[in-house]
C-alpha cells in the first residue's frame, strides 16, 4: 500500500484542500478508526467492569481487548503491564508521583536529556525540589546527538532515575535508548522512556529495549485524543502506590482503610475513556495491515525527498541530524530573518499546516540558542506533492520579506 493509497482512507484530507505537515502534534484519523469508535458508541457503550449484564460485559471485552492489543503491538510480557491514561503527559505524571516522590532521595540524582519535551522534563523538577535531589543533563553536540561519551559521563553511580526521549519532536533525532538502558542498568538506575514521537513511525519493542517504563499517546498514531499508554514492567507496577484514587481501583474499602486491586487497575480510577480504546486499538489494526516496515519505508522517503527539497533553499537553516538514518520524520528550521510565526502564517495561507513555536522543549531550544523553530513532521498519509506544495510557499515567504531575508 503505497502513500497515496492510504490518503484516501483519511476524510478530512480529501474534503479539505490542504498539505497537513504537523502530524507530530497530532495525527488526522481514518475512517477505519472513525468507524469502530462509532459502532463502539452506537452499540456497545456501557461502564466495563461494573455491571453483570450483557452490555457492560461487552464494553469489558473490548477494553481488555484493547489493553491486550496494546500489549502485543510494543511486545509487553502481558496486559497486566498496560495502564491506560489520557495521554504520555499524565503517564509521566504518574511515573514522578508515584515511583519519583516514594523512591528518590536527598542527593539522589536525575538525568534527562536537555531535548526532552517538557512533559517529560517539569515531573522531575517537582521530584528533585520535592525531594532535594539533583537534576542533570546529557546534552547535545553539532549534529543534534547524544554521544556516547556524554552518556558515560552523565549516566554514573548515584544516578537513580533517566527520562529518555527515544525520537526528539524537534530534532527528529533518534536516541541510543538501548545503550542509555544498559547504561543505566548497570548503576541501578531505572529508565523513562518517552516514545510518543516513535511508537507510531517504527516498530518499538519493551523486551527488546528493555525499558523499566515507557509512555505514548495514542492520538499521535492516529487514534482519537484522549487514550494514552504507560508500559510499566510488571513488577516495577506492583510496587508503586496509585496515583489517583476512587471507583474501580480498589479491592475493599472500609470506613478508614482501603486496599486496592492488582495492576494495572490499580492505577484506573474512575470509568475510563472505553472509546478512546477502541480507538486505539483500530489504530493499531490500521497500522498493522501496512506493516510497521512499509510505515517506515513510506516515511524515509518523505524525509529523503523533503531535505532534499529543503536544501535547494539557501535562506532556510534546517536543525538536527544530517544523516536520514539518524532521524524520524520531523524536520525543523528556520527562514533566516524572518520569525517562525511569521513563517506559518504565511504557510497556512497557502493551505500549509506547520508548526512554529518552542513545540514544548524550551531548554533544548535555549541550548542551542534559539527563541524557536518552524517544524514539518510527516506521517503515511503524506505525500511528495505536500512537500512541493510547502516548498512553493517558502519561497512565497522569501517574496514578502525579501528585505528581511539574509
Amino acid at each position: 500500500m503505497t502513500n497515496y493509497e492510504i490518503k484516501k482512507d483519511f476524510s478530512l484530507l480529501n474534503n479539505q484542500n490542504i498539505a497537513y505537515l504537523d502530524s507530530g502534534a497530532t495525527t488526522q484519523k481514518p475512517s477505519y478508526v472513525i468507524n469502530a469508535v462509532n459502532k463502539f458508541y452506537e452499540n456497545e457503550n456501557a461502564n466495563p467492569h461494573r455491571g453483570a449484564y450483557q452490555l457492560s460485559i461487552k464494553a469489558t471485552e473490548v477494553y481488555d481487548e484493547a489493553r491486550a492489543k496494546v500489549a502485543k503491538f510494543i511486545n509487553a510480557k502481558s496486559s497486566e503491564e498496560i495502564v491506560f491514561t489520557r495521554n504520555a503527559t499524565e503517564s509521566l505524571n504518574l511515573l514522578a508521583y508515584s515511583y519519583g516522590l516514594e523512591n528518590i532521595k536527598k542527593d539522589d540524582k536525575i538525568v534527562l536529556s536537555i531535548m526532552e519535551h517538557h512533559s517529560n522534563l517539569v515531573p522531575w523538577q517537582y521530584v528533585a525540589k520535592k525531594t532535594g535531589a539533583t537534576l542533570e543533563y546529557m546534552y547535545i553536540n553539532n549534529n543534534g546527538e547524544i554521544s556516547l561519551e556524554e552518556i558515560e559521563k552523565k549516566i554514573v553511580p548515584g544516578v537513580k532515575i533517566v527520562g529518555i526521549t527515544q525520537v526528539s519532536n524537534v530534532l527528529g533525532t533518534i536516541n541510543p535508548v538501548k545503550e542509555i538502558v544498559r547504561k543505566a542498568h548497570s548503576i541501578g538506575a531505572i529508565v523513562v522512556v518517552d516514545a510518543s514521537q516513535s511508537v507510531p513511525h517504527m516498530k518499538v519493542d519493551v523486551q527488546d529495549l528493555d525499558a523499566d517504563f515507557l509512555v505514548f499517546s495514542g492520538h499521535k498514531m492516529l487514534s482519537p485524543l484522549g487514550i494514552g499508554v504507560l508500559y510499566g514492567k510488571k513488577n516495577l507496577l506492583e510496587s508503586l502506590k496509585p496515583f489517583l484514587y476512587g471507583g474501580d481501583m480498589i479491592e475493599y474499602v472500609y470506613e478508614q482503610e482501603t486496599t486496592f486491586a492488582p495492576v494495572p487497575t490499580k492505577f484506573e480510577a474512575g470509568t475510563q475513556n472505553v472509546g478512546g480504546a477502541v480507538g486505539l486499538s483500530a489504530a493499531i489494526d490500521y497500522l498493522n495491515s501496512i506493516g510497521m516496515e512499509n510505515i517506515e519505508k513510506i516515511e524515509n522517503s518523505l524525509m529523503d525527498y523533503a531535505m532534499k527539497r529543503l536544501s535547494e533553499l539557501d535562506f532556510i537553516t534546517v536543525y538536527g541530524p544530517k544523516e536520514l538514518d539518524k532521524r524520524a520524520s520531523v524536520i525543523s528550521f528556520n527562514v533566516n530573518g524572518v520569525h517562525p510565526h511569521d513563517v506559518a502564517s504565511i504557510l497556512d495561507s497557502e493551505n500549509v499546516c506547520i508548526r512554529s513555536g518552542n513545540h514544548c522543549a524550551q531548554p533544548l531550544l535555549r541550548y542551542m540558542g534559539l527563541d524557536s523553530t518552524c517544524r514539518v513532521s510527516f506521517y503515511i498519509y503524506n505525500t511528495k506533492e505536500d512537500i512541493d506544495r510547502l516548498i512553493n510557499a517558502l519561497l512565497k515567504t522569501r517574496e514578502i520579506f525579501a528585505n528581511w531575508i539574509k
